[in-house]
């Protein structure tokens, strides 16, 4: 009995001070970290799959889940080795045991913003302590770029999950009152980080803590750090993570390796061959817009790196310099893509823990007249923002009609509004309920104003997925109709139709896997209109220019349905509907898919 009351005074008291040091009463910190799960997962089937990143991936896991072959990966039934498996294998996971859907597809990239987010927390707290560990929650969920990228299904969160755990995890094991033990294991922990890492997107995985703990070392002059890292035992740990599936591909597919290795890694950073051009400032812009809400702190955590530096030197010794090594990750990797052939805005969303940590250590010591003026800054932002939305009802494209534009800027404008609302109540709380309540409003309210503009974005969205046509296609569709993507790679209603496509004279980014099964797609529009024409029943998907050029060669076309990206063609007679008539007036279409 008496342990039974010992046990819950300690709890009790553990709870207190967690709230004490928190400056939040614990009921209050239970209410936002819930509030804050509700929006981030509750809000993942809001939104249709965009292309191309989300109907690929998506796509993929549903073929690896349909298919049961979870070593050679596919898209649209032919090779696709351009990327490793392992987001893939959450998603097929999650399709498992969930079904498949759009949630379901989203779920990946969820759990990998949320787990670097808690174990950013815990690095945090573990040398900064509570307060700071918040903060640094507080600061990853209203990062645009950190909240957003956890609700697209790409590689890239994906990725920056397993990246945070890489540093993270190497934050916990140089604390200097960890154990042997304990170092042990975190270091571990590490190494399989960057194992899974590896197995999302490639030798990144280890390239980047790679250069990262090359350039602190050699800026710290800690070369006693890699006697730390439990080198060997932790290479086995990662090679056993790694090597079972490239064994496992190669062995299957021999072209893996060369494919894999020399294009996807090599030419891809040092040439344009992928056609991803950028400028060398291409991720600066990035970077202000993903870390917008906390842009005024950069002189501050400029100091927490500062002061970690100094207090190492007056200690005469070299000892691990936390804030050090969080400024070289995110300097480094930032640096590291910008230098790269190949840019995509989601290249850089690994340095938003580390910036994370920083913002979160830097917001622990700010003061009321500087948090304020911070406020004010965002407030600036956030009433330019809302005067310069009705821009977007302006705004026309051949994909994207007008209509569409004015819809979505109703939503931008709700989002600035939400912006600015939650400001001045920051503001208000400031003076009377103190800092770390007028920190955590402006941040959930951030983060919910985010949160409008992208569920917003649905307006403009669904109408790209080609979800609105899955109905009409279903209703003539049968299971052993071939399904041709004519000069077309359509990225999401393949995966609507829960149906794979035969690529037609234009093999996108699928060239490769035609090359290896040449037999699985048509090579030329003259091949295709032969077997269209050959008494098979089937449907084919392609642009409207397409549609135009075949109807000009007399093809006979049945109209299923149509938007702005496509048309939904039958070889068949449909009830009460003749064959599309020839359009002489029309221009015919370059030799490329739109």
């Amino acid at each position: 009995m008496r342990s039974s009351v010992t046990s819950r005074d300690a709890s009790r008291n553990t709870a207190q001070g967690v709230s004490q040091s928190a400056g939040l009463p614990l009921g209050a910190i239970i209410l936002v970290s819930l509030l804050i799960l509700l929006v981030w997962f509750g809000t993942l089937e809001a939104r249709h799959l965009l292309r191309s990143d989300e109907g690929r991936y998506a796509e993929i896991a549903r073929e690896m889940f349909a298919s049961g072959d979870w070593v050679t990966i596919r898209y649209n039934a032919l090779k696709y080795f351009e990327k490793p498996p392992f987001h893939m294998w959450v998603t097929a996971l999650s399709y498992t045991l969930f079904g498949v859907g759009d949630w379901q597809a989203r779920l990946c990239v969820a759990l990998s913003g949320m787990l670097g987010l808690v174990v950013s927390m815990k690095a945090a707290a573990r040398w900064y302590g509570t307060r700071a560990a918040l903060l640094t929650g507080l600061v990853l969920v209203a990062a645009p770029m950190w909240s957003v990228a956890s609700h697209f299904n790409s590689l890239d969160m994906t990725l920056s999950g397993a990246m945070a755990c890489v540093l993270a995890f190497m934050l916990l094991a140089q604390h200097p009152a960890a154990t042997p033990a304990a170092r042990r294991y975190w270091m571990w922990a590490c190494w399989v980080a960057m194992g899974v890492a590896i197995l999302t997107k490639g030798l990144v995985g280890i390239a980047l803590p790679g250069l990262v703990l090359v350039i602190y070392t050699l800026i710290a002059r800690d070369f006693g750090l890699w006697k730390r890292l439990h080198l060997v035992s932790g290479i086995a740990l990662m090679l056993i993570v790694t090597v079972p599936w490239f064994w496992l591909v190669s062995e299957r597919n021999p072209e893996f390796l060369h494919f894999f290795f020399i294009h996807e890694h090599w030419q891809r950073y040092t040439s344009t061959v992928h056609s991803r051009k950028g400028p060398l400032w291409y991720f600066v812009p990035l970077l202000v817009a993903g870390f917008l809400p906390w842009l005024g702190l950069a002189p501050r955590m400029w100091q927490v790196v500062r002061g970690g530096a100094a207090a190492a030197r007056a200690t005469g010794t070299r000892p691990f310099q936390p804030a050090l090594l969080l400024a070289v990750w995110a300097i480094a990797i930032f640096v590291f893509f910008s230098l790269s052939g190949s840019k995509l805005p989601g290249y850089i969303v690994p340095i938003f823990p580390a910036l994370g940590m920083l913002a979160g250590v830097a917001l622990q010591h700010i003061d009321d007249r500087s948090w304020r003026r911070q406020m004010n800054g965002m407030l600036a932002i956030a009433v330019a923002g809302l005067l310069a939305s009705p821009y977007v009802a302006t705004l026309n494209s051949d994909n994207t009609p007008n209509e569409l534009y004015r819809l979505f800027a109703v939503w931008v404008g709700a989002a600035f509004a939400l912006m600015i609302v939650t400001i001045f109540a920051a503001r208000w709380l400031l003076a009377r309920k103190g800092l770390m309540v007028s920190i955590t409003v402006y941040a959930v309210g951030l983060f919910g104003s985010f949160t409008v503009a992208l569920l917003g974005h649905e307006v403009m969205g669904r109408p790209t997925s080609g979800v609105d046509m899955v109905p009409a296609i279903e209703a003539v569709l049968t299971d052993d109709m071939p399904i041709y993507g004519v000069r077309m790679l359509d990225h999401t209603l393949p995966y609507y139709l829960r149906r794979t496509t035969i690529m037609v004279e234009w093999p996108d980014e699928l060239e490769f896997g035609t090359q290896q099964e040449p037999q699985k797609w048509l090579p030329t529009l003259d091949a295709f209109i032969a077997k269209w024409q050959d008494g098979q029943r089937a449907v084919g998907i392609m642009s409207a220019a397409t549609y135009r050029l075949l109807q000009e060669r007399n093809v006979p076309m049945y109209k299923i349905a149509q938007d702005k990206r496509r048309v939904a063609v039958a070889n068949f007679p449909l009830p009460g509907q003749a064959p599309a008539a020839a359009q002489p007036s029309a221009q015919p279409e370059p030799n490329r898919a739109p």
